[in-house]
């Protein structure tokens, strides 16, 4: 039978690559560690890792052991952590995968609210570019996503969120667009010094689509991934941006004023869903963070408080001149 804390030994070696680095990270002697693993590789009868003088990678057998062994430790203190609980109050570690623009649209009142209706819910919040959260959720190390695909893993369960809207942002006072102006056409953004995500983002590779398909080049000034250097090279005047609503909906508490253009012959949309863990894996804990972020999507929509967030019911109506990306 599995030794649970050979386990845990296992998959921290994975993640620090090296036997050295693991045993500094879990306070124990080096030989110590080596023997515990050899006997989980006895015990599994296949080798589990590959070892040479530049540290230590997986089998193909140590990978998948990798895999089921993160997501069943982490059920297991998830449970140990109720059973310990006084108060039977739903609770545990939720990791939730958020692309930095969703993190400004959803993420404080995510945290604020699991924080006043599930105190004792622990909210592992990761943020990054959408390739990276994919990754992370195909590995089982979350157990909640936003993305913008939704043919990403048939073992996982997908469901619409909301739709955004992309728009043309600028700093209130650019010179680089006529202030009286508050829509702008594809060919004059085409025109304008663009900050942009790099090619292997997503959200690039479908804009420049759409401008190449209107035979249109781009002024693309500077390849930024980092959502807040973005902005604040946009907010400098170097260039404008082509993103949703989130980008700026927090940008108001730091004294920015920023003007948003639709795109006014062809609305540029993105369309948002939420991943989880098959049903069967997924923790109470987990579906009760799945339900808040839902809730939070639709208040956003119906509030109306922001634009460019909308249903996503609207596809079922979208006109013919929309870019659903």
């Amino acid at each position: 039978m599995l030794d649970t804390r050979q386990l845990r030994y296992f998959v921290q070696i994975v993640e620090s690559g090296s036997l050295s680095k693991a045993s500094r990270e879990l306070l124990i002697a080096q030989p110590a560690l080596s023997q515990q693993i050899a006997k989980l590789e006895d015990e599994v009868g296949r080798p589990l890792l590959h070892r040479s003088s530049k540290g230590v990678t997986p089998t193909e057998n140590g990978l998948a052991l990798y895999h089921h062994a993160r997501f069943m430790l982490r059920q297991l203190d998830q449970a140990l952590s109720i059973a310990r609980s006084d108060t039977g109050a739903v609770q545990g570690m939720v990791s939730v995968g958020l692309p930095a623009t969703t993190v400004s649209a959803l993420g404080l009142n995510l945290v604020r609210t699991i924080r006043k209706r599930y105190p004792s819910i622990l909210l592992n919040v990761v943020e990054g570019m959408s390739g990276h959260i994919g990754h992370l959720m195909r590995l089982g190390q979350l157990d909640l996503a936003v993305l913008f695909s939704s043919d990403m893993s048939s073992e996982l369960t997908v469901e619409p969120l909301l739709i955004e809207e992309l728009f043309v942002l600028l700093p209130r006072n650019s010179p680089l667009f006529p202030q009286e102006r508050t829509s702008i056409t594809i060919a004059e953004a085409a025109e304008l010094p663009l900050i942009l995500p790099t090619g292997s983002h997503g959200l690039r590779q479908r804009i420049a689509a759409e401008f190449e398909n209107r035979g249109l080049g781009t002024n693309v000034v500077a390849e930024i991934d980092s959502l807040s250097l973005l902005m604040n090279c946009v907010h400098d005047g170097i260039g404008a941006t082509i993103k949703p609503m989130g980008a700026i909906m927090h940008e108001g508490a730091r004294g920015r004023d920023w003007r948003y253009l639709p795109v006014s012959d062809a609305r540029f949309r993105r369309r948002n869903f939420l991943y989880s863990l098959a049903p069967e894996r997924l923790s109470t804990a987990a579906a009760v963070v799945a339900s808040v972020l839902k809730e939070i999507a639709e208040d956003l929509v119906e509030s109306g408080d922001w634009s460019g967030f909308e249903d996503y019911e609207v596809l079922k109506t979208v006109e013919a001149t929309s870019v659903m990306i």
